[in-house]
């Protein structure tokens, strides 16, 4: 049997916490930033958590992401 092929593209913007819960950055930030308040950026730069009902999607595009 074959390794899986990860999608590198997601590889490189999600990564794992220690608790095993996945991080992301947040949208938004790229983009028409003049018309933003400077606290809504400043709040843009903080990372979140990936929601639970996303997750499965993301181990079948990244099958590696837990290691073992």
């Amino acid at each position: 049997m074959p390794k899986i092929k990860t999608c590198r593209a997601m590889a490189k913007r999600f990564r794992v916490t220690k608790t095993h819960k996945i991080v992301r950055r947040q949208a938004g930030k790229s983009h028409l930033l003049e018309k933003k308040s400077q606290s809504r950026k400043r709040s843009l730069k903080k990372r979140t958590f990936v929601d639970n009902r996303d997750i499965n999607n993301l181990i079948s595009k990244i099958p590696y992401l837990y290691k073992k």
